[in-house]
């Protein structure tokens, strides 16, 4: 699989990144088996940097990382997890937790250190708090050797900013904000480049609004957005190609944002996915898919504290 430099850390990543949320069961209930070998497709295909938290699942995705990883080489692949976001309200992103997060993340996962870890979904408190506590603490963690690098994540484009107005990041993590339907990340591009930030993008599908699935019941999507995807699903259809394709292609094309991250417990779409990252896209499909999608473009919704999030786009 093609592989991309991330800023100035060193590390390459592929193109296409397993994401383990699904481990969690954040979208449906798993089998353990097959999430286990849902890792293992993921490491055969070449999608080697795996991305979790220990709010997926309260834990659990990181500890059937723990087991799916054992006795696998640790130099054999990536890993990354987050702090901060325990349970759907619950944040603590003091420097006191970011030290036990830390440890509690590698005891679970079975490993010395993390590649990377993330302050997750930073839009739900203070921006103050992450980079005058948060960030400084994390950095020394990165000292004692436990953490390769550091960054945030989370929804929000404007977050970003005051983060790196005001301090030194190795990387970011952006969802939902480089697909079919919302391109804002790639418009934030030539400023994360100018900061030598490692940029990754994550959710290709937009918590399933660009497939074929029905919606979890918690997406935000409004009517006009539901229905308007609908009609480039169905267009997909018609001309023999699922959207999901499309949506995997198109979010992994940007040669500057180093990888794009989604998960399935599910090995045989884990290998699906690998397989449309090989094959080109189809233009012209893109260019009719584009257009139909053109009345919700850069559509988003508001998560976290109303003052982290960009301006409201009513649709």
């Amino acid at each position: 699989m093609e592989r991309r430099s991330l800023g100035s850390t060193g590390l390459t990543l592929p193109i296409l990144s397993f994401g383990a949320s699904s481990l969690g069961q954040e979208f449906r209930s798993v089998d353990i088996n097959d999430a286990m070998r849902a890792v293992h497709a993921a490491l055969d295909v070449g999608m080697n940097f795996i991305d979790t938290s220990p709010f997926y699942g309260r834990g659990m995705s990181e500890v059937l990382l723990g087991v799916a990883l054992r006795g696998i080489p640790r130099d054999r692949y990536l890993l990354g997890s987050k702090l901060g976001r325990y349970d759907a309200a619950h944040f603590d992103f003091s420097a006191k937790r970011v030290v036990e997060s830390v440890d509690v993340s590698l005891h679970r996962m079975g490993v010395e250190y993390l590649d990377i870890c993330l302050c997750h979904d930073i839009e739900f408190v203070d921006m103050a708090q992450i980079v005058e506590e948060t960030l400084p603490a994390l950095r020394k963690v990165q000292q004692q050797g436990k953490v390769r690098f550091v960054g945030v994540s989370g929804y929000p484009m404007k977050m970003f900013r005051y983060i790196l107005d005001r301090a030194d990041l190795d990387v970011m993590l952006s969802y939902n904000h480089f697909t079919l339907q919302n391109t804002m990340l790639g418009d934030l591009v030539p400023y994360l480049k100018d900061k030598g930030v490692g940029i990754m993008n994550a959710a290709p599908f937009s918590a399933r609004l660009l497939t074929n699935d029905p919606l979890p019941p918690w997406h935000k999507a409004t009517p006009l957005v539901r229905e308007t995807a609908r009609k480039a699903a169905e267009h997909c259809r018609s001309r023999g190609v699922d959207i999901a394709q499309l949506a995997v292609q198109f979010s992994i094309r940007h040669p500057d944002i180093s990888t794009c991250v989604t998960g399935s417990a599910n090995p045989d779409r884990v290998r699906q996915w690998a397989k449309w990252a090989e094959q080109p896209i189809d233009e012209q499909l893109l260019s009719e898919v584009l257009a139909i999608l053109q009345p919700i473009h850069n559509w988003f919704y508001i998560e976290g504290r109303p003052e982290n999030n960009d301006e409201a786009v009513t649709r």
